[in-house]
């Protein structure tokens, strides 16, 4: 199924709003969101060479502009990388890619995808569904802001704690009931 650019930013938005932060998957995500400094941007097609050099451009964007305004960027990939085997062999190439452009120290990549999962995780484990999006997507964060939110939240591996707990007492079933894959739920 191909997506076009605002279908995609819809799902991820829609995603972002009732998972992420409905559930706080990520206590920090609620105050960017609400203040607009979250930057959407989607790549069409499959060519990866074209992704990485993207991600590359989203990075110094991101880093050229000032936090109140973009603070981070979630690049979406709709057509492309739909195993995710090998998107996570990509993301493994994208962070080689970012430290050569010397992004090192001032921006990190994270990753989520439709079909994310854990290393000894089975498939339909539910805690896997904490880093699934309804399209791959690679996110670039500060590092600087990843500094402030570790201050304010000291102790990361109780969010891992948190969201495990959340995901499964809400099960497969409410999991689904979020309506918060690719195409669902239509147009905000």
């Amino acid at each position: 199924m191909t997506f076009d650019a605002d279908q995609a930013i819809a799902d991820t938005r829609r995603w972002v709003d009732r998972a992420v932060i409905g559930l706080q998957l990520c206590p920090f995500a609620k105050a960017v969101q609400a203040k607009g400094q979250v930057h959407y941007a989607v790549h069409p097609g499959d060519d990866l060479d074209q992704l990485a050099e993207r991600l590359l451009a989203e990075a110094q964007a991101l880093r050229g502009t000032p936090a109140n305004v973009r603070d981070t960027t979630l690049l979406i990939v709709p057509d492309a990388l739909q195993d995710f085997y090998d998107f996570h062999d990509f993301t493994g190439r994208c962070e080689r890619l970012m430290r050569r452009a010397g992004h090192e120290g001032e921006l990190q990549l994270a990753s989520f995808h439709p079909r994310f999962q854990f290393a000894g995780a089975g498939e339909d484990d539910i805690g896997n569904a904490s880093n699934r999006s309804p399209h791959p997507t690679l996110h670039l964060l500060r590092e600087a802001s990843i500094d402030r939110a570790v201050e304010a939240f000291p102790d990361a591996a109780e969010i891992f704690e948190h969201n495990i707990d959340t995901l499964e007492s809400l099960g497969a079933g409410g999991w689904m009931a979020l309506d918060v894959g690719a195409g669902a739920g239509g147009r905000p």
